[in-house]
């Protein structure tokens, strides 16, 4: 087996084309890197490299075998990565949403050896964030398509509008969103996949966003503007404070307004995570 510091110097003197600019990036003597490049032709025993007098270069083959070597590099890194994000979550249980409301429900619990992500992640790949141990558990909006990911069903998080009192839709039971059209709402920014929802689903809106709580509660308590909740932020006791008495809280009756949560997780890790879900469950039925 060929050791990985000849394979770094391979990519390094092929990405930079001599051998003192190769000996120069890795921190090495030139006659080190010229050493290194005869050990790994022995180690492969064949001839990768072309050698002058005054001048050294990668033949085909020498080409193609750098081009490998990087590939088993990134191969290694990520080995190692993966088994220390395997030890980590068999340790603690790492946690990552794509919503704000499912994390506000289980900090709530107060739950221990819990790791919880502080900034919500978007919804790609979220299979391989799990594959590659990089999380324990994620909430998504939908279950995960995957053999070896058992999705557990959380609850609903619905949407609510808070509308000055003297607003002509404030005195309806409900609300759609087109209804909403053109109006300025005043957002926090940090709301995942609610975000790309309102911006889709109002139409001519604009949006004030805000990256701090207390900003947000500020302009909240001296303006009319409009702003959202849900069933679950009600939870969340400094946001519920500042709620406005002269706001009148609609529901908003479209489908995407109201949106499925799933806990996610690798089911090797069935047994770890059910006591948790279970609570998560329970409290999450109190909010629906």
């Amino acid at each position: 087996m060929i050791d990985n510091y000849l394979l770094e110097e391979l990519v390094a003197f092929a990405k930079e084309g001599t051998l003192a600019k190769a000996s120069k990036k890795l921190g090495l003597s030139q006659p080190a890197i010229t050493r290194g490049t005869k050990k790994i032709e022995s180690e492969l025993g064949i001839k990768i490299f072309d050698r002058t007098p005054n001048k050294i270069a990668l033949n085909k083959t020498g080409a193609y075998a750098a081009e490998r070597a990087e590939y088993v590099l990134k191969i290694n890194r990520n080995y190692i990565t993966e088994i220390k994000n395997f030890d980590n979550s068999n340790k603690e249980i790492t946690m990552a949403s794509i919503a704000p409301g499912p994390v506000m429900l289980i900090n709530s619990l107060k739950q221990k050896n819990l790791k919880i992500n502080d900034t919500l992640i978007k919804k790609e790949d979220l299979d391989k964030l799990l594959l590659q141990n990089q999380y324990t558990c994620i909430i998504s909006n939908e279950p995960i398509d995957n053999p070896k990911i058992k999705s557990d069903y959380l609850g609903m998080e619905t949407l609510t509008v808070h509308l000055n009192e003297f607003s002509n839709l404030a005195s309806k039971p409900s609300v759609t969103f087109k209804e909403l059209k053109g109006l300025s709402f005043l957002v926090l920014s940090d709301i995942g996949i609610w975000k790309d929802i309102i911006q889709k689903e109002i139409p001519e809106a604009k949006f004030l966003y805000q990256n701090q709580l207390e900003s947000f509660n500020e302009i909240k308590n001296y303006s009319v503007f409009p702003f959202f909740t849900t069933n679950i932020s009600k939870i969340n006791q400094i946001s519920n404070k500042y709620i406005n008495r002269d706001r009148t809280a609609v529901k908003i009756s479209d489908p995407a307004a109201t949106q499925r949560f799933y806990a996610n997780y690798l089911k090797i890790n069935k047994k770890r995570l059910e006591p948790v879900i279970e609570e998560w469950q329970d409290a999450w039925e109190k909010v629906d």
